[in-house]
């Protein structure tokens, strides 16, 4: 038996400790930390994401029947339900955020060479947004409708290996389109986006930027034909246009052509109609671009079912916040691993071992390489597709 470390101390060796120390010194605070640092606070979290915990309670318990192993977890602080539960409410969320999104950076070098799906050289985004329901008494600075609390997590996925680049916690009242204000495009990327984040004059501030999108056109489009590009009827395509935006409003907001591309999915039996600024693909491509956007759905649906972000342990902005972005950063965390160590195991399977196997001592490669030929009990669900 390998009689080295323990695993939940094999896998946070994979995090930058010089960035989170960065991250810690970037935004100071009075709350004391020589008892319970920011390091502790971050390993009882993670803590709780990887082995599915229900409360505070639940944490110091769980933490504390392991006594004798915490040192070599790295927690070095007295585990308390009230000090996590004060460290979560007044430490500053965003230490969080900037080390999750260190880890997404890390992350995307690593899947940098993957395929999604499509031959394409430029980087490929998903936007869209996800709402998480709250009780609006517990949660009144969430106010969503009169009687119901939320936030909205938007997030910009890339699509090679499906990792959020850029994700941003509102309360449930921002509408997704405005979301656009706080993106950097990157030139010559696409972004793909349903009908919810039409606005013309956003998205000629996107095309200013040499950047492209693909979205689904409103059926109230008023707009003129310019050209029409012949199209194989065979593959479901059924027009290929240049088109001119004729409304009183969208015609000032977007002065330039515009490509339409419809499509019939013959699966669902749907007329599908797509607008973009990019005239260069063809337009099967287009319409296979757009397919891709279920990935930013699945994922979704996967970390709302796996991770604890649906379930809170405090009930203020900052509790909440630094809960969410820590849950982000365990899932990229784990990504990691698994690319590191070249695991073929989906991150479904990997979290499952996990939960179970923290305080063993099995080398993580050893562990991660017994599961990787396990029939994944749930291989045909839609939301394991995004990780196999």
């Amino acid at each position: 038996m390998h009689s080295g470390k323990l695993v939940f101390a094999q896998l946070m060796e994979h995090l930058p400790l010089a960035t989170f120390r960065r991250c810690v010194a970037r935004y100071p605070s009075k709350y004391p930390t020589l008892t319970f640092s920011h390091l502790d606070q971050y390993l009882c979290m993670v803590f709780a994401q990887l082995t599915y915990r229900e409360s505070l309670r639940d944490i110091e318990t769980c933490l504390r029947a392991h006594s004798n192993k915490l040192y070599h977890l790295g927690i070095r602080g007295g585990i308390a339900r009230s000090t996590l539960a004060d460290a979560n409410e007044k430490r500053d969320w965003r230490i969080y955020q900037d080390f999750a999104l260190s880890l997404i950076q890390v992350a995307r070098r690593l899947y940098a060479e993957d395929s999604f799906g499509l031959e394409l050289q430029q980087t490929v985004y998903a936007l869209d947004s996800t709402t998480i329901d709250l009780c609006l008494a517990l949660f009144p600075w969430a106010r969503f409708r009169k009687r119901k609390g939320a936030v909205k997590l938007h997030t910009l996925l890339d699509l090679r290996g499906n990792i959020p680049t850029f994700i941003h916690i509102s309360d449930g009242k921002l509408h997704d389109v405005n979301i656009l204000d706080q993106i950097a495009f990157e030139a010559g990327s696409f972004y793909v986006m349903d009908r919810g984040y039409i606005d013309f004059a956003r998205l000629y501030v996107l095309h200013q930027a040499q950047a492209f999108f693909v979205t689904r056109a409103k059926s109230n489009l008023q707009y003129r034909r310019v050209y029409s590009h012949p199209v194989d009827k065979a593959t479901g395509l059924r027009c290929d246009q240049t088109i001119m935006l004729t409304g009183i409003k969208s015609a000032k907001d977007y002065p330039i052509p515009l490509r339409r591309v419809k499509f019939y999915d013959a699966e669902h039996n749907k007329l599908l109609v797509f607008l973009t600024n990019n005239f260069d693909l063809p337009a099967l491509t287009i319409a296979q671009l757009y397919r891709c956007r279920w990935q930013v759905e699945l994922f979704f649906k996967w970390i709302k079912q796996h991770l604890r972000i649906k379930a809170f342990f405090g009930t203020s902005e900052n509790a909440v916040k630094t809960q969410v972005w820590i849950a982000i950063s365990a899932y990229v965390l784990v990504a990691i691993v698994k690319k590191r160590l070249n695991t073929e195991a989906s991150l479904y399977t990997i979290l499952q071992v996990l939960s179970l196997t923290l305080f063993e001592k099995t080398t993580l490669f050893q562990l991660l390489g017994e599961i990787e030929n396990m029939t994944d009990p749930m291989t045909n669900a839609k939301q394991l597709n995004l990780f196999d």
